[in-house]
């Protein structure tokens, strides 16, 4: 007989909002109030875990659900939630790593963000191949650029707003631990290169300047023992160190790699997730990110540290670096308008507060920060910024997320003015139901799908 699990006696990430939903809807007659601009033409799209048994060990470890809002000529068509149906998903006592000890990468959750590059929608696991979908979320299948990938995938790679390359990396159990690729406009993987660490580290994220990528090499190391056991794999070391690499970008007639990289030690900390990078006036490379003084001292499930914003300097020229805590309040998912990534940015974007209840924006010129409260019943999600068609400032655009509303029990789509995001919102639509709170999307443009 099963025995009953009370709610009080439930992890954190099965109860409340974070607890998974158990159908896939689809609603076409879609409340909304305010107004949605008709330049918006797109798919506003965010992942999060799902677990279908309704269980997991851990919060990083459900299935991929994708939840959608379809915006089209100032109209909301349609709300969708579909699980990406992968290989895991669909054969639950498939192994990642098989007995023998071989990697299997079309195995994988595939719960963790959703980007467009090349005509292609992505869903994404850093342990694993991608898998596509399609623009109405039906599962196409792993994907591994024909045959040219043969380790994970970054859940975060980078698009390059300058040249259209999409810039990504794989990490893993085994060596090479790192591994960096670059894909062309039109999505053909171009260049693999193994990049040399001291052993198998949690590399969440990562970051690019017009000119550089960066590498955040730090000390939450991978466990055998906690992977034997079927949880999180990975732990706190005091004795990894912390330091981050910065090489030169290639081109399509200079390819760098591992020799290239220089290395910067750090205070010891981690980061789940950079805002961005760029070259400054003084030819220094700024790294800003969402920082962890530590973090998973005792347990992955241990999130009572809360990460600041924080700046590294990195002068390659005397080869010192400098940090400094830009602003105390907690805050994560930090973003940029995507066509300033690895460009110098005046503002950013983030969740923030100690309740989780407000969206924050910075004003990294001014060195101020807003919080928006969305009262003592909402609590937003990753906010994404898109930009007007013809932006009169850097903010001139929208911030889009799903808020979730504590008194209902149901959530909402929600659309900010960026440039006052006091202001009661531009639009609100009412979602047929829960959104379980997720990781990370996207705003993928009618035009940029195949």
């Amino acid at each position: 007989m099963a025995t009953h699990v009370s709610s009080e006696k439930k992890p954190f990430h099965l109860k409340g909002n974070y607890a998974p939903v158990d159908t896939e809807v689809s609603a076409t007659d879609l409340t909304v109030r305010g107004s949605i601009p008709e330049e918006l033409s797109g798919r506003f799209l965010r992942n999060g875990p799902n677990p279908k048994s309704g269980t997991s060990a851990h919060w990083f470890l459900g299935d991929g659900m994708i939840h959608g809002i379809r915006l089209r000529d100032g109209r909301a068509d349609w709300y969708r939630n579909r699980y990406v149906r992968t290989r895991a998903f669909l054969e639950p006592d498939a192994k990642l790593i098989g007995d023998d000890g071989t990697v299997d990468r079309t195995i994988g959750v595939a719960n963790t963000h959703i980007v467009g590059h090349g005509g292609k929608i992505l869903a994404l696991v850093e342990s694993s191949f991608p898998c596509e979908v399609s623009p109405d979320l039906d599962t196409i299948g792993s994907y591994d650029f024909e045959g040219r990938l043969d380790t994970a995938m970054t859940a975060h790679p980078k698009m390059c707003p300058v040249t259209g390359e999409m810039h990504f990396f794989g990490y893993g159990f085994f060596e090479p631990y790192l591994t960096y690729h670059r894909v062309s406009p039109d999505g053909r993987l171009v260049q693999s290169e193994a990049i040399d660490v001291p052993g198998p580290t949690m590399i969440h994220d990562f970051a690019i300047t017009d000119r550089h990528v960066i590498f955040m090499d730090l000390p939450i190391v991978f466990d055998l023992e906690l992977a034997m056991q079927g949880t999180m794999p990975y732990r706190w070391d005091d004795d990894y160190g912390a330091r981050v690499g910065i090489m030169a970008r290639s081109t399509d007639d200079v390819a760098t790699g591992s020799a290239d990289v220089r290395w910067f030690d750090v205070e010891p900390c981690y980061v789940f997730h950079p805002m961005n990078a760029y070259v400054d006036a003084e030819d220094r490379v700024v790294v800003d990110t969402a920082r962890y003084r530590q973090l998973w001292r005792g347990s992955s499930s241990d999130f009572r540290d809360h990460a600041t914003l924080h700046r590294w300097r990195f002068d390659l020229a005397s080869g010192g670096v400098s940090e400094n805590e830009l602003d105390d309040r907690p805050m994560e998912f930090p973003r940029v308008a995507e066509h300033l990534t690895g460009l110098p940015n005046r503002f950013g974007y983030g969740a923030g507060g100690l309740d989780g209840t407000a969206l924050v924006k910075y004003d990294l010129e001014a060195e101020t920060s807003q919080l928006r409260e969305l009262g003592p019943n909402g609590m937003p999600g990753e906010p994404v910024f898109v930009p007007a068609a013809d932006p009169e400032s850097e903010d001139h655009g929208w911030l889009m997320t799903y808020v979730y509303d504590k008194a209902r029990d149901g959530s909402d789509f929600v659309l900010l003015d960026a440039r006052d995001i006091d202001a009661e919102p531009v639009a609100t639509v009412e979602l047929p139901q829960r959104v379980p709170f997720g990781f990370h999307g996207s705003w993928i443009d009618d035009a940029g799908i195949a």
